[in-house]
């Protein structure tokens, strides 16, 4: 049986395509994210607090890798912000500091929401701002 190829895209369609040494790298970076998550929900420190690091540095460099493509880079930032408030809420119940006030109605465990909130920041100006003037810039060119 004849192997069958995937559909080529029109040609008035972008395509954009990704390195296989950047696709691996990314499928690394999901091992080692899913590492340090199945770490927090057992409580393993030590292999949770060592799978901060390369998870995170992976999702910088390929936020960094990304740079110049609008879209990917505010996508791989907003991952860069998740993976931080995630690790840091990690951090926070593993040393127990989650549950402590640090202001009035305000956990260790809610400053997670610091960085959470700068990436959906990121999302939103691309979606509300950058999006729509690339649109229009486009629209322009036609």
């Amino acid at each position: 049986m004849p192997a069958t190829s995937a559909p080529t895209p029109p040609v008035s369609e972008e395509v954009y395509s990704i390195p296989a040494a950047y696709r691996k790298m990314e499928n690394t970076h999901i091992l080692f994210w899913l590492l340090k998550d199945i770490a927090w929900c057992m409580v393993w420190k030590p292999l949770g607090l060592l799978m901060v690091v390369p998870t995170l540095s992976i999702a910088v460099i390929i936020a960094w890798r990304t740079r110049a493509y609008t879209s990917e880079l505010a996508h791989n930032l907003a991952i860069v912000f998740w993976i931080t408030a995630n690790s840091y809420w990690m951090t926070s119940e593993f040393f127990g500091f989650d549950t402590v006030l640090v202001a009035p109605h305000v956990t260790g465990k809610h400053l997670a929401l610091v960085p959470f909130l700068i990436g959906l920041g990121i999302l939103l100006y691309y979606y509300l701002v950058t999006k729509p003037r690339e649109n229009r810039a486009e629209t322009a060119t036609l």
